[in-house]
């Protein structure tokens, strides 16, 4: 109750005030009680606020009513913020996983023993014989196990491969793809390799654009290939972001459950700030690509890189800012995180969070990026294609950060002025200068990465030692991508990512016998062509330090005209192991000695004059007198370019270097001036002396046919000639100025394929009077042969067909080649009932869809194309596709042998490149006249062999090859 106080106290006051108001009188009590309450809901919300670290620096958290625009969620700022720097690391537990992230339910644990494994570590040196255990995607473990306690672990279910001592290697990786984005076939519906709409691009993800249905896929497995670096192409100066992928179907079939460590930002536009950084990949390209695409010039694409690398470091530096503000729980007026979606991966480039590849040629190309990178400060991952990065190893060294890798062709060169410097040396010289070195594909553009193994093998031919060529496709290029914690290697806790091989890796040939991927087979019935054991041993190949020396002192340009013998000199090859020539159209073997690999040949001005049974006459110590010793060498007819321009072409992208492509009168019209039908023969464009030209020649590719570059159906008249030739005046420079008509009869073609039937059947049926007239009537009557280019069977059905058509009207047998024939194993039968001969690549690839139907051989298929026409009685011979190719051809043959399974012989091999391209083309040869090429340390399909020297009776001398 109130005192008697407060009552007089109250009184009072109701006198004092005209309205008093109508309250309760408040005792000290309730009073006393609201104090503490007030205090305790004060207290309450410093705590709040205090925890939510959004205390204000003076100290009055009500200072601004509505915060001054405060982040809605400052944990999360700063949790992005402490992102921001944090680095790519690995998980603390990933490398105790006991399960793949890729691991899918119901994958057998599989057991391979008795393996001779290469594991990558040592720099590629470690081999041992042992056993390799595969389970939950991983593998669990390496070493001599014991399959009967591993039964009693897995029981049934326990898979025992036993790989009898073969080569067992981690999963091929290429650094370089563009598989699933460029898909196979070629259709325009599936083209998304590159964006035209502008020429920096960080935005764009190959991701968005990858074909699960690529017919690739398949066939790069079936070359050891499990894991991709899938990048947009190369037509702008930032192209876009790239993307890690095992190349096996998934069981959900979506591109995205194909990657491999993929970014978080795949599944959102900015990353989880809870999970750890993953690397990220993008791709740049400098040089003749973006300027060509984008009307420019160097100037211009380094500048546009300028432009968006500065605008990247503004970004960056308003996020470090905010950041720092964030940091230092100054929340007045910050606002909302500064976020770039657009030019996020660019900012990750400059945080380090992002591998940069570089498509990048030539030095002046080089020294622009690596100014870029110092002047932003960031690191590049690879140069890649890099054909003059071996010629300026000391520029790619000033590089910010990390040297980069160089990601390399070993032979695929001269198509552009920016590789025309291009080495075979480039990959062992650039690893004896310290950088290091991957092979790389270009899919399918390029190199089909089926064959990413062969690039290896001749980088290692080349020099490139043994334990860095593996590397270079495998443990190397997993260290480019930031993956090597878990593919690239064979180690316990790595990913089941291996290959099985059935020759030793670099041994020309070497195919899988089992791949798997995530410990998933992928090869359901692998078929294994039988070798000798010899082949599961390194290859031994040839020196060429002076040649890798030259390479440099000449910068990429050393002479290549071989040295010619003096005018009546005498030239005797001694220890000779091996003689081969032409005889009535086939090529035989010639004994020439008693003992093997001690035959002695003599020569003068080119021509052979005696072998062993008349060498005694003659002196070698005589001072007019070479002597070469073969080290039971062989001599053998040179080979037979065809299917490329060569001798038409100096570089393929230089129009000022070549002779151009004839008018099609199907698609254009014909200048009067030409009449109304003419032909043109690619005798009068012949350009001498190219280096694709001499390096062929050099490796004992003596001779090619070329046909006139036409892009459409109507081709024009063939010529053989000399590769080794300086001028088309010298003797014997052209061998024969005509050699066939030549047509193409695809859907790529302007006009129909029906249209081109009719056209070709009023041609056959009907010849004009003019010149095309002339040699039109040349092959109805079978004088020389008509060469079709054809892919499609069902083309090729039509042909045989139309060529009865003819042959029955005139009563002469029509000589027709197809070129190409990707499809023509369909009708083997077919083709040699109608005496239709066919010239193979030796690697086929689906690239368009009329020749998607190919026979791919080991391990998808038992036989090739080119055995089985061969079996059904069809004579066959194989091209290079391009002008490069050309040096090839000897490796391409050896490979063919090799996949025919021993059902060709020698003789039968060195006429698919020589004796059999002669004759499907027309070319007519005196036997007595053909250049004759000896080689060194074995014959010219060997790996430990080099061309010595080549005998050429017309031009009237032996060319030297060490040019000494």
């Amino acid at each position: 109750m109130a005192s008697k106080r407060e009552l007089e106290e109250f009184r009072e006051f109701l006198q004092v005030h005209d309205n008093p108001p109508k309250f309760r009188y408040i005792t000290k009590a309730t009073r006393r009680a609201w104090l503490i309450s007030c205090i305790s809901v004060w207290l309450f919300i410093y705590f709040v606020y205090a925890n939510q670290q959004l205390w204000l620096p003076s100290g009055d958290i009500f200072k601004n009513k509505h915060h001054h625009n405060h982040p809605s969620d400052p944990t999360a700022v700063l949790k992005r913020c402490r992102a921001l720097e944090a680095k790519v690391e690995l998980p603390s537990d990933f490398v105790n996983r006991k399960r793949s992230d890729r691991f899918e339910e119901g994958t057998r644990p599989i057991l391979v023993q008795n393996a001779r494994i290469w594991t990558g570590r040592k720099n590629g040196t470690h081999v041992f014989k042992g056993d390799v255990l595969l389970d939950k995607g991983l593998i669990k473990s390496i070493g001599y196990l014991s399959g009967g306690s591993l039964v009693e672990v897995y029981g049934t279910s326990l898979r025992v491969v036993n790989a009898d001592g073969a080569w067992v290697t981690p999963g091929i990786v290429d650094v370089h793809s563009h598989i699933g984005v460029e898909s196979a076939p070629y259709l325009k519906g599936a083209a998304d390799g590159n964006s035209y709409h502008g020429i920096i691009q960080p935005w764009l993800r190959s991701l968005d654009g990858l074909n699960t249905h690529d017919l690739s896929y398949p066939l790069s497995i079936a070359g050891g290939v499990t894991t991709a670096l899938v990048l947009p192409g190369s037509a702008n100066a930032i192209g876009g972001q790239g993307f890690v992928m095992k190349i096996r179907e998934t069981g959900e079939k979506s591109p995205s459950s194909m990657l491999l460590e993929p970014p978080y930002q795949i599944n959102t536009s900015f990353p989880n700030p809870n999970l750890p950084s993953r690397w990220r990949h993008i791709k740049h390209a400098c040089g003749e690509n973006p300027s060509r695409v984008y009307q420019g010039t160097r100037m211009d694409t380094m500048w546009e890189l300028r432009q968006a690398y500065n605008k990247a470091k503004q970004i960056k530096e308003k996020q470090d800012s905010y950041c720092s503000r964030a940091f230092a729980r100054d929340w007045h007026d910050l606002g909302e995180f500064p976020e770039a979606l657009d030019w996020e991966a660019l900012v990750d480039v400059l945080r380090g969070k992002t591998k940069v590849n570089v498509h990048c040629y030539e030095a002046v190309d080089f020294d622009g990026i690596v100014r870029l990178s110092n002047e932003f400060k960031f690191p590049i991952a690879a140069f890649h294609h890099a054909a003059e990065a071996y010629l300026v190893p000391d520029l790619l060294k000033k590089t910010y950060g990390k040297t980069p890798a160089v990601a390399l062709f070993a032979t695929f060169s001269r198509y552009k002025r920016e590789a025309y410097r291009a080495s075979e040396f480039a990959p062992r010289i650039l690893a004896e200068s310290g950088i290091r070195v991957t092979m790389k594909s270009d899919h399918p553009s390029a190199i089909d990465s089926r064959y990413l193994s062969y690039e290896a093998q001749q980088a290692y031919f080349y020099g490139l030692p043994e334990n860095l060529a593996i590397a270079s496709i495998t443990s190397q290029p997993a260290e480019v991508l930031g993956m090597g914690h878990r593919i690239g290697y064979i180690k316990e806790g790595y990913d089941a990512d291996i290959v099985i091989w059935d020759s030793h890796p670099l041994a020309l040939g070497a195919t899988p016998t089992e791949v798997f991927i995530d410990g998933i087979p992928q090869l359901e019935r692998a078929f294994v062509v039988e070798k000798p054991s010899n082949y599961q041993r390194r290859p031994p190949v040839p020196n060429f330090d002076k040649d890798a020396e030259n390479a440099v002192v000449y910068e990429g340009l050393p002479p290549l005209q071989p040295r010619r013998s003096e005018a009546g000199s005498t030239v005797v090859f001694q220890n000779v192991g091996t003689m081969f020539q032409q005889r009535n159209g086939v090529v035989e073997q010639i004994q020439i000695a008693q003992g093997e690999g001690s035959g002695m040949i003599v020569t003068r001005n080119g021509t052979i004059i005696c072998s062993d049974q008349c060498a005694n006459l003659f002196d070698i110590g005589d001072a007019n007198t070479k002597v070469i010793n073969l080290d039971g060498g062989s001599i053998s007819p040179g080979f037979v370019s065809y299917g490329s321009p060569l001798g038409l072409e100096h570089i393929k992208l230089e129009p000022s270097t070549n002779d151009g492509t004839i008018i099609d009168p199907l698609s254009r019209q014909v200048p009067k001036i030409l009449g109304d039908f003419s032909i043109i023969r690619a005798t009068d464009g012949l350009q001498f002396a190219s280096r694709d030209a001499l390096l062929a020649y050099r490796v004992g590719v003596t001779s090619a046919v070329t046909a006139p570059v036409s892009t459409g159906f109507y081709g024009g008249l063939s010529v053989a000639f000399s590769t080794g030739a300086s001028h088309k005046l010298e003797k014997g420079a052209i061998i024969q100025e005509v050699t066939a008509v030549h047509i193409a009869l695809n859907r790529q073609n302007k006009y129909s394929v029906s249209t081109q039937f009719a056209a070709l059947r009023r041609l056959l049926q009907d010849p004009s009077e003019g010149e095309a007239g002339v040699w039109y009537k040349k092959v109805i009557s079978g004088e020389i042969p008509l060469v079709a280019a054809v892919d499609s069977a069902d083309i090729m059905a039509t042909l045989i067909i139309l060529k009865k058509e003819i042959e029955l009207r005139n009563g002469k047998q029509i000589r027709l080649t197809i070129t190409g024939g990707a499809e023509a194993h369909l009708l083997a039968k077919e083709l040699a009932e109608a005496n239709i001969g066919v010239l193979l690549p030796s690697k086929p690839f689906p690239m368009s869809w009329e020749g998607r139907r190919i026979l791919p051989g080991p391990p998808i298929s038992p036989r090739t194309a080119l055995t089985e026409l061969i079996e059904n009685g069809v004579s066959v011979g194989i091209l290079s596709q391009g002008s490069w190719e050309a040096r090839n051809l000897p490796f391409d043959v050896t490979r063919a042998a090799i996949d025919s399974g021993g059902k060709l012989k020698k003789e039968e091999a060195f006429a698919l490149g020589s004796t059999n391209v002669q004759r499907l083309l027309g070319v007519q040869i005196d036997e007595a006249t053909v250049d004759l090429v000896a080689t060194k340390g074995g014959d010219i399909l060997s790996s430990s062999s080099r061309v010595a020297a080549i005998l050429s009776p017309v031009r009237e001398a032996v060319f030297f090859m060490d040019n000494n």
